[in-house]
């Protein structure tokens, strides 16, 4: 390169930099209040901001009831009408909440009996998949299953229907989790 042009480039590189920092002096002269930085108090301290304020905490999941058995098991709570899926360590690996059948299981222990994963009509006429069924109540198969269409709609009382319902997504993990003989706890 020659002299010449290296004296063009030098030129047009501080011609730059004089812009860029024109620029910059001009942006900070028009920041408003409440984005500048925090000065320090007399005393030293920066002034609190939104951004020192405590986090909201999410809500925690329900916790897994006692007295739900050990080992690698589903547990479903009636009353809080939540599953959680423990290993066999009693690590909780997922819960979420189910909505119930019309027909309950009493409180107690049970194993995964059948399994039926394609796409069938429920005894509600709702189309469900991953039913997996683990009690028998007045002669009626009670089950966890997921409505295709993801629903979780509240059983009819007067139907005797057995499906407990959960979200697609949690009955894909169910069915994964929950195969034949797996414990079901069931509490109040």
């Amino acid at each position: 390169m020659s002299k010449g042009s290296s004296g063009i480039v030098a030129g047009l590189t501080a011609a730059a930099l004089a812009a860029v920092g024109f620029l910059a002096f001009q942006a900070s002269a028009n920041v408003p209040d409440n984005l500048a930085a925090p000065q320090p108090s007399a005393s030293g301290a920066v002034p609190a901001t939104d951004d020192a304020k405590p986090k909201e905490k999410k809500p925690r999941p329900a916790a897994l009831p006692e007295d739900s058995g050990t080992g690698q098991r589903v547990v479903y709570a009636l009353e809080k009408r939540r599953v959680w899926l423990v290993d066999a360590a009693g690590k909780v690996l997922r819960t979420f909440p189910v909505m119930p059948s019309a027909l309950s299981p009493k409180p107690g222990s049970y194993e995964v009996g059948t399994r039926q994963g394609p796409a069938t009509k429920g005894s509600d006429g709702v189309m469900i998949e991953h039913v997996v069924r683990f009690a028998l109540v007045d002669n009626v198969s009670v089950g966890f299953s997921a409505a295709v269409d993801g629903t979780m709609e509240s059983p009819d009382p007067a139907l005797r229907t057995g499906g407990v319902r959960m979200a697609r997504e949690d009955g894909d993990v169910m069915w994964d989790f929950a195969i034949g003989g797996t414990k079901v706890i069931v509490t109040p």
